[in-house]
């Protein structure tokens, strides 16, 4: 199937689309400073540019989009019917470039938490709650 729209109405649609400052990432910092938390936002020189950096805890969270990170099994997450081996090349190598910030981030001895926009939008508040509740852990071991 070829693109429903033309490649100018297209390329405008897809300018649209925020990498920084989303809802969910809004949520989340709002979120973790309300309870206390310090951090910095997508720092540079760390593998993957973290969303959310919080170097007290070398603990970095990505605050990844179900549909272009390819979250498995979520229904946030299906693939366009037009375009459909384009987008998921599109989809594996951003999940290939994730894996490999995450590894690199690992050896580096960074934690990694990883919140899927899903689990904003169904069961907020126990996600936030066990986000808090994994990052009081590492400061236990710190």
């Amino acid at each position: 199937m070829t693109d429903v729209h033309d490649k100018k109405t297209r390329s405008f649609n897809m300018s649209r689309i925020k990498g920084k400052n989303t809802k969910p990432e809004m949520l989340v910092r709002k979120f973790l400073f309300a309870n206390g938390f310090r951090y910095r936002l997508n720092v540079k020189t760390l593998p993957g540019k973290p969303d959310i950096v919080l170097p007290k805890y070398k603990t970095v969270i990505f605050v990844n989009g179900c549909f272009w990170h390819g979250h498995k099994g979520c229904k946030y997450a299906t693939i366009p019917k037009t375009r459909t081996e384009w987008w998921l090349e599109k989809i594996k190598e951003t999940q290939k470039r994730d894996s490999k910030a995450e590894v690199e981030l690992n050896a580096m001895g960074w934690r990694v938490i990883n919140i899927w926009t899903c689990e904003l939008k169904t069961g907020r508040e126990n996600r936030l709650n066990r986000l808090i509740k994994e990052l009081k852990i590492v400061e236990n071991y710190l």
